[in-house]
């Protein structure tokens, strides 16, 4: 049975970090005069309306009529008069916001500098403060402002923006209004004085407000406006525990496996993440118990580094069913595409094993499955492919194997003799369990298969041959084959299971005991000396650390 979806702890931090705090609305802007100001303080009028106990902290009208007007009525907190350079420059007061404590202040211009003198050096910062006193803030903030975004915007503009913000400070933001306006339209307002005064706008013209980048900036606000509506989805889907895909926006997921082709199938990901403007994800499942090579293991790790680099999010899985596992993260993630590359396996294989690809396809409901080609030289796995390890021996797990059968047979012909039992059949059982649960899958169906041979030649009529002479006797060791075989699989896979899970456990209280150990060392020699023990212990390899000392490197650990 599949587990039911759960909300992602995560989603639920996140939610529990923002109680008791105020509500953080953004009106964004492609660039100034699109309205934001007014947007906000018709929006604020409206509340108030309402009923909402509403203040002005500070409002820039830039001598706008349309803006001044709107502020009339609603309560207005004076200005703080700070000293800088010989004159008294009226700043936005943030104790005088402390303590009148309104249900809603409105903070125009998030990313405004401070004059010397002030509590914080940024606006942004002095909203943090009002929103941990549990006071909603709406304000106003133009795309270029972005921190991410400062390059680009100088590339399309030429104009350096000075004044910043961190992307968190969007990020953290509960609602973001986009206001737009034509690029046509906002060229108008400015020609009739409506954004600045006549010399000013003519200089604007000149330089930055120009058709092209209006046209760009107004594409960069949207796209980012967009990339935070589809990440409250997510965040929403998850702590609802809401299964996707929902299919607002795209997001691409690409399987990384340990074939040649894993870079390529990367590559090929990043492509369509691009076309798409999409966030994607690199994805590699570990069954437990798998003993990939050394030399898979690093083609894993290369394709996930050239992912990362690319800026995907990676993650490794654990779970033994591949196909599941990926559907699982899908759907958690909301996940619209994934993208894997063509297993081509032998003809034989093709009758009783299905590609990872062909198993996508066919359970992934609602999401599109791209199905990577490649040539010969770069074939990628069979989902069926990995090994099981056999920590005993395969070969000491087919011997207590064949032991098994053979006391059951011994304890079989005993029990005939002592009681006319109608089947035997269930002692072999008994001698499939032990295999599978020392061994596991496939000494335990060695077992199965010897048990039905040895079941029929001693006691099924004629004895002491593999002959049957009643049809019935030929269904009730078919029945009691296929009973053996599903008692051994899921015995073995428990043990399997099992066995994974004290492997991570052990893992777990090493990497504890280690961070324990690292934090009672005061000096870097005595950091390396530890680290250096540590992974020695882990990879049972001889370990050296080297430390960078001007150009040349030092030892600091072996």
């Amino acid at each position: 049975m599949q587990d039911k979806p759960r909300a992602s702890p995560d989603a639920l931090l996140a939610k529990a970090a923002r109680e008791g705090k105020g509500k953080l609305r953004v009106f964004l802007g492609a660039a100034p005069g699109v309205g934001k100001t007014y947007a906000m303080c018709q929006a604020a009028r409206a509340a108030k309306e309402g009923g909402t106990d509403v203040v002005i902290g500070i409002v820039e009208t830039h001598g706008r009529r349309e803006t001044e007007k709107i502020t009339e009525g609603l309560e207005t907190l004076p200005r703080k008069s700070i000293a800088y350079r010989g004159r008294l420059v009226p700043e936005f007061d943030l104790d005088a916001a402390l303590a009148r404590r309104p249900a809603l202040l409105l903070v125009d211009e998030y990313a405004h500098t401070n004059v010397p003198g002030s509590r914080h050096p940024k606006r942004w910062q002095d909203v943090r403060d009002i929103l941990d006193a549990g006071i909603d803030v709406w304000t106003t903030l133009n795309i270029q402002h972005l921190e991410s975004l400062n390059e680009v915007v100088q590339r399309i503009s030429g104009v350096r923006v000075r004044e910043t913000v961190p992307d968190t400070a969007l990020q953290d933001a509960d609602e973001v209004v986009m206001v737009d306006l034509p690029p046509d339209e906002l060229l108008k307002r400015l020609a009739e004085g409506k954004i600045y005064i006549q010399d000013t706008a003519a200089r604007a013209i000149e330089n930055f407000f120009k058709p092209t980048n209006l046209t760009a900036l107004r594409e960069l606000a949207l796209r980012r406006v967009a990339a935070r509506v589809d990440s409250d989805l997510v965040e929403h889907m998850q702590g609802g525990a809401i299964e996707g895909p929902w299919a607002a926006g795209e997001r691409i997921l690409v399987c990384v496996g340990p074939d040649a082709s894993a870079q390529r199938v990367v590559r090929e990901a990043k492509r369509l993440a691009d076309l798409a403007d999409a966030p994607w994800f690199a994805i590699t499942v570990e069954r437990p118990g798998a003993l990939p090579s050394l030399a898979e293991r690093q083609r894993i790790q290369e394709a996930l580094r050239l992912a990362e680099s690319l800026g995907a999010e990676t993650r490794a899985l654990v779970g033994n069913d591949l196909v599941a596992e990926l559907l699982r993260f899908a759907r958690f993630e909301n996940v619209t595409q994934i993208v894997v590359a063509q297993a081509r396996p032998s003809r034989l294989n093709r009758l009783f094993w299905r590609t990872l690809a062909d198993a996508l396809v066919r359970k992934s409901r609602g999401i599109a499955v791209h199905v990577v080609t490649f040539g010969e030289e770069s074939e990628a796995a069979p989902v069926r492919h990995a090994r099981p390890a056999a920590p005993r021996g395969d070969t000491l797990g087919y011997v207590v194997a064949a032991a098994s059968v053979a006391l059951a047979t011994v304890a079989g012909e005993g029990l005939t003799q002592l009681v006319a039992l109608p089947n035997v059949s269930m002692v072999y059982l008994l001698a499939v369990l032990v295999p599978a649960i020392q061994f596991g899958v496939r000494a335990a169906v060695f077992a199965s298969l010897l048990s039905a041979l040895t079941y029929n030649f001693f006691f099924i009529d004629p004895v002491y041959t593999f002959t049957i002479a009643r049809p019935h006797e030929l269904l009730a060791l078919a029945i009691f084959l296929i009973i053996a075989v599903l008692i051994s699989a899921v015995a073995g896979r428990s043990r399997e299971r099992a066995e994974a899970a004290a492997i991570r456990m052990r893992a777990a209280r090493r990497l504890y005991e280690f961070t324990r150990k690292l934090s009672a060392l005061v000096d870097s020699g005595a950091v390396a000396e530890a680290a250096a023990s540590e992974i020695q212990t882990i990879l049972g390899r001889s370990t050296a650390i080297l430390v960078p000392h001007g150009t040349q490197m030092t030892l600091a650990a072996a």
